[in-house]
């Protein structure tokens, strides 16, 4: 292909040129009222067919390049004819210009397949896409444009397919996209429901095209990556694009995302079974372009709803999990770097909008743990000691990744802070405790709790990361129980709450000395289900 542009360039644009001149020439005659359109269109075919026909004989004397310009002149010029006649005139219905299409494209391509045409076939393909652009017509004859193009990019796409000419597929695909396009803009339709005709059309272009890519790489030794990759990610973006435009303010864009995301996912799928089993660059490209694109679906769902926030990470934290599951299966580090990235953010977003969202109550009634809110924290804590547990990066040496699976382990533990607090404070609000119960003091005998329980598994598992976290943990609770919550009314249950805390602080402190004495030794020995167990020091 880039060799044929390269020593025919010049040829392609003084032909295109001309073209467009016989175009404008036919419009012009139209402003002015010269001559009748039926003598037009007498004209229009009698020229392109005399081109064509002359540039044959030119062919077949040995002036091949010469006589493939004129022939692929001539086909322009029939081209054009036909747009004139049935698009920019509705002179003819949609089944005469089918039959003229059809006829004239399945004319020059059996004759450029059996004398290998390749320069008269781009020149009629690019008088066919430029005569619409040209010849826009006042009134809406968009189905007639639609059969005009199925007719090309069928006939193109065959061919392109037979003869490896992979301009002709390019050509047809941008040629398709921009003249839908631009006659978006120029009929402006006024969009008022979902399945509305422009939508219809683009759909209509975008699954055509994802089947014939697919078929294309098929063919062609089942060579799913390059060109034809790009013009899939292409595909999905401008459709993307354009759902967004026809889509807004009639639906969620969601559906449209998460449709084209489990085509992807089910292309990838169809090309790693064609592949036999092996994991390139397009069966990763389709896998992650799909679950990019149900993230994005994710991201939209129940918008408007108070519980958005739950459901979104509800919904991403499966993304998550179905990357690592990947990643896991196949042995794949950037599905699990990518899993855990997302599982991250998930985790961030959640600790700033958990306050402020519905907690999901079960039954009618709250119950501390028994709820939608708690449970989401449940599973995020889950996927990070799992993760910390059980995932390896094979690019990082033994000390990166335990190093890895610590600061996850760590995450995990905020989680479950943040799990104990929320629901601490789900009572209280349900129940109405704060005139009986001081809510600051029991939150810190939660903390110190807590901070127990953070000691208890670092000496259980030998890892001074979560005896310094638990160690920060009490400091914080003995500063805010000190300075915070002893402020105020004297009451009994201060008391209490100061002998609770001062307990925990011994109980730490006897953990820690029993450790050392036992020459640093753990009671068990390590087990693999522990969320750290694999981080022995």
């Amino acid at each position: 292909m880039n060799d044929l542009v390269k020593r025919h360039w010049t040829s392609f644009l003084g032909a295109l040129l001309i073209v467009c001149a016989f175009v404008y020439l036919f419009k012009y005659t139209v402003d002015q009222g010269w001559i009748t359109q039926q003598m037009k269109i007498g004209i229009g075919l009698l020229v392109g067919a005399g081109l064509a026909v002359g540039g044959i004989r030119l062919i077949l004397s040995g002036r091949r390049i010469i006589g493939e310009i004129t022939s692929g002149m001539g086909a322009a010029v029939l081209y054009t004819t036909v747009s004139f006649s049935g698009i920019y005139f509705a002179l003819w219905d949609s089944m005469i210009v089918l039959l003229c299409m059809t006829a004239i494209t399945v004319g020059l391509s059996l004759l450029a397949y059996r004398e290998n045409l390749r320069i008269l076939m781009n020149l009629a393909l690019i008088g066919a896409l430029v005569s619409p652009l040209v010849l826009r017509p006042e009134n809406d004859q968009v189905f007639t444009l639609f059969v005009y193009l199925l007719v090309i990019n069928i006939v193109y796409f065959v061919l392109s397919l037979r003869k490896s000419w992979t301009e002709l597929r390019v050509v047809a695909f941008a040629g398709t996209w921009i003249l839908y396009m631009v006659y978006f803009f120029h009929f402006d339709p006024v969009v008022t429901e979902v399945w509305s005709l422009p939508y219809r059309y683009a759909t209509a272009a975008f699954l055509f095209y994802v089947l014939g890519l697919v078929i294309s790489s098929w063919k062609n030794n089942l060579t799913f990556d390059g060109l034809n990759l790009y013009l899939n990610v292409a595909n999905a973006v401008l459709f993307g694009l354009w759902s967004v435009i026809l889509l807004d303010g009639l639906t969620s864009v969601a559906y449209p995302m998460a449709f084209t995301g489990v085509l992807y996912l089910a292309l990838s799928y169809g090309v790693y079974r064609l592949m036999e089993r092996r994991t390139g660059t397009p069966v990763l490209t389709f896998f992650l372009g799909g679950v990019f694109l149900l993230m994005l679906a994710a991201s939209q769902a129940g918008k408007g709803l108070d519980i958005k926030p739950l459901i979104s990470v509800y919904l991403w934290t499966i993304v998550a999990g179905f990357l690592l599951l990947a990643g896991q299966a196949r042995k794949i580090d950037g599905l699990k770097a990518i899993s855990l990235f997302v599982w991250f953010v998930v985790v961030l977003y959640w600790f700033v909008a958990t306050w402020s969202t519905p907690r999901g109550i079960w039954f009618g009634v709250y119950l501390p743990f028994l709820n939608w809110g708690a449970v989401s924290w449940m599973v995020l804590a889950a996927f990070g000691f799992y993760y910390a547990a059980k995932v390896k990066l094979e690019a990082l040496i033994e000390s990166g990744n335990r190093a890895l699976a610590r600061m996850v382990a760590v995450v995990g533990h905020l989680i479950v802070g943040g799990l104990l607090s929320v629901q601490v404070n789900g009572v209280f609000d349900e129940y109405g405790l704060d005139k009986t119960i001081d809510r600051g003091l029991t939150l810190s005998v939660t903390w110190g709790l807590y901070a127990l329980l953070l000691f208890l598994w670092g000496a259980y598992s030998r890892q001074r990361a979560f005896r310094w976290f638990g160690s920060a943990v009490l400091i914080i609770v003995a500063v805010k129980a000190l300075l915070l919550d002893l402020a105020g009314e004297d009451t009994i249950f201060k008391v209490i709450v100061l002998l609770v805390l001062g307990v925990i602080s011994l109980s730490i402190s006897y953990i820690n000395n029993k450790w050392r004495n036992d020459g640093g030794q753990p009671p068990h020995p390590p087990v693999e289900s522990g969320p750290t167990s694999r981080q022995v020091e």
